[in-house]
């Protein structure tokens, strides 16, 4: 399916009167300050398996967590196969755990242990967040061993914090007890935070290695099934040590060394301030049905009290504060900024696939991770296309700026026109032969009629008449238009969002050069 973004006309009209507020940043924004992306594949066949070599033959068994190195490397928690797998130079090879599956479940899949020492010896089970230090040593949230493991920089896989068995225990080392810890984030100053899920609390681990509870434990229960009764998780805002979490699952620490967290269960981003020693909701909400274990999940953007997600998980934070948050369950990665949220990659309908493409054409399947790599990228964990996919962030021409004028790129090209662009009743009017003939199509005119043929099929606007008509394989279809074509002074004019819609083109708006974009 094609998603057409369409041109914001009341911006393009705002900008052009008001002028350009700041220079062209190197990522592009639309209007509604979704950053323009195009996904591609980094690793993995889609195969449900555990084949090393050629990242594009490699195969992982639900890959729960990605970790950009600074090297220019990805770590990849490789959940269902227990093990953490490297892609590097175009190949994948693990990283720690053993090189192939020795332990076996019933069903004659791996089966993970617990097992410290050098890393083609170690072993781990169900491993899900990474994060890493200043130093290399990189930190594991061994989720089905209710442990936090550490792999130092010369490959020691040790255990820093749990044990092994399930259970809720503030203390030292492997004194400490969690439930399913889903994800770390390592501070500075060397804490360790975890998200421990089953427990519904945020953990801190210090540089000594004891293990605090950092907000209240949930006391809900519902029934989830006649008769059944469950403890759950529940929602409350305020004091850290008052705060209430649902199965919390990513973490990211911004600059200033406050803590994001995805509080999953609740459907919410929450951000724990230390200074301030609050927790509070940044992005999402909702309420609990009776007897409900969660906040039901739904999809919605806008402003960031009423957006909605569903089942967030994994987040990463950019250069300009901006939270990426893999919507896991609408199968979308989701961006929080300045106190909106947008989707980056796949869209409001929460269809799943495995597709590349443009923005909201990408199609991902149960988004668990996002990490932003050395190059700028976003990578994501597909976890259920058993993948990882990269998203790349379109860039301006180099020395870009605005001229006061109306221009048009394709792609990354600029489109030249014999006679500038013009703003009609908030539309922006282009030549229609120097656009078609930029996107390949030839023009002929028959009366009042304008044809453009290209290897597609025809489409045919009218001088003076507010609809278009495209002919694909025989099967004319028509559709109405809010801004009729017209001559002026030997040209024919066209508005650009309609006929680039028509073609089946992106089209968004830069308004700080005043630049209409155009992709395919």
């Amino acid at each position: 399916m094609k998603i057409i973004r369409t041109l914001s006309l009341s911006s393009l009209a705002a900008a052009l009167l008001f002028g350009a507020a700041s220079a062209a940043s190197a990522a592009v924004y639309s209007s509604d300050g979704r950053p323009l992306v195009e996904s591609f594949d980094v690793a993995g066949s889609g195969e449900y398996d555990e084949l090393n070599g050629a990242a594009a033959e490699a195969s992982f068994r639900h890959p729960g967590s990605v970790l950009a190195l600074e090297d220019g490397s990805l770590l990849v928690a490789d959940t269902g196969n227990h093990r953490i797998r490297l892609i590097r130079h175009g190949d994948v090879s693990v990283y720690a755990g053993v090189e192939v599956s020795v332990l076996f479940d019933d069903a004659g899949l791996p089966s993970g242990a617990l097992r410290d020492g050098t890393s083609d010896l170690s072993f781990f089970s169900s491993p899900a967040g990474l994060a890493a230090d200043a130093s290399g040593n990189v930190y594991v949230a061994d989720k089905g061993n209710h442990a936090i493991r550490k792999i130092a920089a010369d490959g020691t896989v040790t255990t820093i914090a749990g044990n092994g068995v399930l259970g809720h225990k503030d203390g030292a080392g492997k004194d400490a007890a969690f439930d399913s810890p889903s994800d770390v984030a390592v501070a500075a100053d060397g804490t360790v935070y975890v998200a421990d899920t089953l427990n519904h609390a945020i953990r801190k681990i210090d540089a000594a290695g004891n293990v605090t509870t950092l907000n209240k434990l949930s006391q809900r229960a519902v029934e989830a099934y006649e008769g059944v009764v469950e403890g759950a998780g529940d929602f409350k805002d305020g004091a850290i040590a008052e705060a209430l979490f649902n199965e919390p699952s990513g973490l990211a620490l911004d600059a200033e060394g406050n803590l994001y967290v995805s509080d999953t269960g609740n459907q919410r981003i929450r951000y724990i301030d230390f200074d301030a020693g609050t927790v509070t909701t940044v992005a999402g909400g909702g309420t609990y049905k009776s007897n409900a274990l969660y906040v039901e999940g739904f999809y919605v953007d806008g402003a960031a009290a009423d957006a909605r997600f569903y089942s967030p998980k994994g987040l990463a934070i950019d250069a300009e504060g901006g939270v990426y948050i893999a919507d896991s369950l609408n199968h979308s990665v989701r961006y929080l900024k300045d106190g909106r949220v947008v989707t980056v990659v796949g869209n409001g309908d929460g269809e799943y696939g495995f597709v590349n493409g443009i923005d909201e054409a990408a199609l991902i399947d149960y988004p668990a991770d996002v990490a932003i790599g050395a190059d700028g990228s976003l990578y994501i964990a597909d976890t259920y296309n058993n993948s990882i996919r990269g998203v790349t962030f379109y860039e301006l021409p180099n020395g870009w700026t605005g001229n006061g004028t109306i221009r048009v790129l394709y792609n990354n090209e600029a489109v030249t026109f014999d006679a500038a662009p013009e703003l009609r009743s908030n539309r922006t009017m282009v030549p229609v032969r120097a656009i078609a003939e930029a996107l390949g199509y030839d023009v002929t005119f028959e009366g009042d009629d304008i044809v453009l043929s290209g290897a597609t099929g025809t489409v045919t606007l009218t001088v003076g008449v507010l609809e278009v008509k495209q002919t694909v394989d025989g099967v004319t279809t028509t559709t109405e238009i809010d801004a009729t074509p017209y001559i002026e002074d030997g040209r024919t004019y066209v508005p650009i969002r309609f006929f680039a819609e028509q073609i089946g083109l992106d089209v968004d708006w830069h308004g700080a050069t005043t630049t209409v974009i155009l992709r395919n």
